[in-house]
């Protein structure tokens, strides 16, 4: 066996087919019966955040996939998830359905019923080599490469005394009529929580919605794990009095009395003082972590970001056990709560780009790439015709990557889709242009619907490094420093084909680039590592 894979949920069935359709030998190991089993559960009101725009007005399928955060990357266009559905916000069961097509229609080898117990390594000779998986049953599987695809499934749990009293959103009821003139606390302030209080605003006397931390909104920070419109009614209960609340602050203790709650909390507007305040129900929903429970501890992978994520190097690989990588919502951790590989409309090119990086670390293939002439009139329309359509840069802004490689005799290797930080890391000596889109400083820190904020820069070349909207950014290296940056002016509907506001520019830039650093062209950059 080539590869494992643990889970056959969308990072997994995404990895298994890029691997097998490049003729590797590989396993997905999947402890239910059926792929998805997270969705089958979670979200629990069964309700997805993930837009689903069918009419889009455009019949181009990659331009579409900006609009499409469901859909697995695969060549058919006639089976993507809006075959499955036509909400914008569809159901889960609807993606469980979607996701157990893809698997059978690509003929996927996923072992079902097969739960990995233990991950532990071999030794041959004093050394480590193939990893070891034991399931339940006590079979034991040798792959030569380990690829973790589980997401985050275990519940994260704040250590606060009496915590373990309150139910958990993981299995409270989703009933509203059995939380009738209750009061109610949920803990939290993610979607989960508020996906909660929106259930039950029309049936519980009052609900109280806690966190020490303050509100993210999505549509300010372009983190769409931050609270989402779609659950945010309930502010409109709590900002015109209709008995509910947003409690800021830490939960101290959580007490039974009478067959009630009594719950302290340290209040973080009121300079820290205490109160206790009586609840009928307490329901944690304080998000996921990575559950790192089956590995053995010299091959125990290190966490980060409060133990929630494995620690990974640009190429998606554990930082302290070489060979184990990561695929799926556990990608974050390179681009955490910036950009959207928690995600599936992000992480879907982050594994796609995870088997192209395996296919060049163990089967010697090199990036897909075309030539280019190192022209700067064909390098300015090659630019504009990609940020034009694409979705891998437009999802994941700021962290997927067009590459330019500078090459010998007048040419370019144009390579797209790289993680950029893992190209910048494994050329420290050539020169290359980066290409990615991306919002303006600060964004996440100002409100784009403030009219003096807005888009001043619309379409202003002179102004185009003050757009706050999403735009291109080119960057030019040389020896691993940025040495010239272009903004591309920012367009209300993304349209950067302006001859006078987005080529000319970009054309004139190219030339000074290719003039100015003409002599410091390398070889084609190798990314093999």
């Amino acid at each position: 066996m080539d590869y494992a894979i643990l889970g056959a949920g969308p990072a997994g069935l995404q990895l298994g087919h890029f691997l097998r359709s490049s003729g590797a030998d590989v396993s997905i190991f999947e402890a239910g019966a059926g792929p998805a089993t997270f969705f089958r559960t979670f979200p629990r009101h069964r309700t997805l955040i993930s837009v689903n725009k069918v009419n889009t007005g455009s019949d181009d399928p990659e331009h579409n996939l900006r609009m499409d955060w469901n859909s697995l990357l695969e060549d058919r266009q006639d089976r993507r998830f809006s075959t499955f559905s036509q909400a914008y916000f569809p159901s889960a069961e609807d993606y469980v359905r979607y996701l157990a097509d893809f698997a059978e229609r690509h003929a996927l080898p996923v072992l079902y019923n097969t739960r990995i117990e233990r991950v532990s390594r071999l030794q041959r000779n004093g050394h480590s080599s193939r990893f070891a998986l034991t399931d339940s049953q006590g079979a034991v599987y040798q792959p030569k490469h380990l690829v973790i695809a589980t997401g985050v499934s275990k519940p994260f749990i704040p250590a606060v005394p009496g915590i373990d009293l309150a139910e958990k959103y993981e299995d409270v009821s989703v009933d509203p009529q059995g939380f009738i003139n209750q009061r109610v606390l949920i803990l939290g302030k993610g979607n989960s929580a508020f996906e909660t209080a929106d259930n039950l605003v029309g049936t519980a006397a009052a609900i109280h919605v806690a966190g020490p931390s303050s509100l993210r909104f999505a549509w300010r920070t372009h983190y769409v794990g931050h609270l989402r419109a779609v659950n945010n009614n309930f502010l409109d209960t709590y900002q015109l009095k209709s008995q509910n609340a947003i409690l800021d602050g830490n939960l101290v203790s959580v007490e039974k009395d009478n067959g009630r709650y009594l719950v302290t909390f340290s209040f973080s507007r009121a300079n820290e003082v205490k109160k206790a305040i009586r609840y009928d129900r307490v329901i944690v929903c304080t998000g996921f972590r990575f559950d790192d429970s089956i590995f053995d501890a010299e091959c125990r992978p290190e966490l980060v970001h409060s133990a929630k994520f494995p620690k990974q190097t640009s190429s998606f690989e554990s930082t302290n056990v070489p060979g184990l990588y990561f695929a799926g919502t556990l990608m974050q951790v390179r681009d955490f709560k910036k950009s959207t590989n928690g995600f599936v409309h992000g992480f879907r090119y982050s594994v796609r780009a995870l088997a192209r990086i395996l296919d060049e670390n163990f089967e010697g293939r090199q990036w897909p790439s075309i030539d280019l002439p190192l022209d700067p009139g064909t390098l300015a329309d090659t630019v504009l015709a990609r940020v034009n359509r694409t979705s891998a840069l437009w999802q994941l802004f700021g962290f997927m990557a067009d590459i330019i490689y500078l090459g010998a005799r007048q040419h370019a290797r144009y390579c797209e889709e790289q993680p950029l930080d893992r190209a910048v890391e494994l050329n420290p000596s050539g020169s290359f242009f980066s290409i990615t889109l991306e919002y303006g400083p600060d964004h996440d820190k100002k409100d784009p619907f403030d009219v003096e904020v807005g888009r001043a820069a619309q379409n202003d070349p002179a102004r185009a490094h003050e757009g706050h909207y999403l735009h291109p950014v080119i960057r030019f290296y040389v020896r691993g420093e940025v040495v010239s940056v272009h903004h591309v002016a920012e367009n209300l509907e993304n349209d950067w084909t302006d001859d006078v506001a987005h080529r000319e520019p970009l054309l004139a830039f190219f030339e000074r680039q290719l003039g100015v650093h003409g002599g410091a062209r390398a070889p084609y950059a190798s990314l093999a590592v």
